[in-house]
């Protein structure tokens, strides 16, 4: 099965006999605004205009619990996630499309959530709502209630003593920006750098300048650079808080790489003292 689906494709789905469910998961990295800014509002968002039928799904709400000792984004209990996605309209035999505004994590994080609790057939719209040219919508759709039962396991995910060995073991790859990485700045959690072993992979590397998902082959090739390959050893990514290493492990997943999700990630590995921390460009 495809990670990705195009706008066109999405079009011609939605037209035909089964379309798919729609989610609507727009998000933004909750950071310091400028005064007199307002906050980032998705619903607000999804209410002024929204795909035909999609149901808006909040990420820090449904598609995480409350932040803590395990993260900015934790995984969320299970019946709160299970009774998110039936309201939606999410069953098991029905696939489902995934988008955001467009950066991807957001859409990435529900799709690698329903991945991971067992739904067989979930995609992210390529490039999300910039690249949809059909009609938009602002009625608040009801859908039937989905069946959707989340049975957590499905794909691999990794805890921070997971992520460490697999830094010695295999590879590990921190999806946030370069400067983070090196720790240089670090405008978010309590200490800048990086897990000791982990090599430097910044997810928006994995795009064009709109938004998509850069072809196989060329994903690829540059995972390849990183000591990543089809045949090679197990991977894993994190990043600060579990949502845009979620967006490179659906870049994998489009080169054809299965690769661990390290849900707590950088803010649950910070947030502990005793872990140990590297700066600077190199794993080590």
């Amino acid at each position: 099965m495809n990670a990705i689906i195009s706008a066109t494709e999405l079009a011609s789905e939605l037209a035909g006999p089964t379309p798919p469910v729609l989610l609507d998961v727009r998000w933004q990295l909750s950071v310091a605004k400028a005064a007199g800014e307002p906050p980032f509002d998705g619903r607000a968002e999804y209410e002024a205009g929204h795909l035909p039928g999609a149901v808006y799904v909040d990420l820090d709400r449904e598609l995480a619990s409350v932040p803590g000792e395990r993260g900015r984004h934790p995984l969320p209990g299970m019946a709160e996630f299970g009774t998110a996605m039936r309201r939606a309209g999410v069953s098991s035999a029905v696939p489902v499309v995934v988008y955001d505004g467009g950066q991807g994590w957001a859409a990435a994080r529900a799709w690698w959530l329903l991945r991971w609790t067992g739904h067989p057939e979930v995609r992210v719209l390529d490039g999300g709502l910039p690249a949809w040219q059909g009609p938009l919508e602002t009625t608040v759709p009801v859908p039937a209630e989905g069946d959707f039962q989340p049975v957590p396991g499905a794909v691999d995910m990794l805890d921070a003593e997971g992520a460490a060995a697999l830094a010695r073991s295999g590879v590990l790859l921190d999806a946030r920006a370069g400067e983070r990485y090196r720790g240089e700045v670090e405008p978010i959690d309590p200490v800048g750098g990086h897990i000791p072993g982990a090599v430097s992979a910044p997810t928006n590397e994995n795009v064009a300048p709109d938004g998509r998902f850069l072809a196989a082959d060329e994903l690829r090739a540059r995972f390849k650079t990183l000591g990543v390959s089809e045949d090679g050893p197990e991977v894993g990514v994190y990043c600060g808080s579990g949502v845009s290493a979620a967006h490179e492990v659906l870049a994998l997943a489009v080169a054809g790489i299965p690769a661990a999700l390290y849900v707590g990630s950088w803010s649950e590995w910070s947030a502990d003292p005793s872990r140990p921390v590297a700066v600077g460009p190199d794993p080590q």
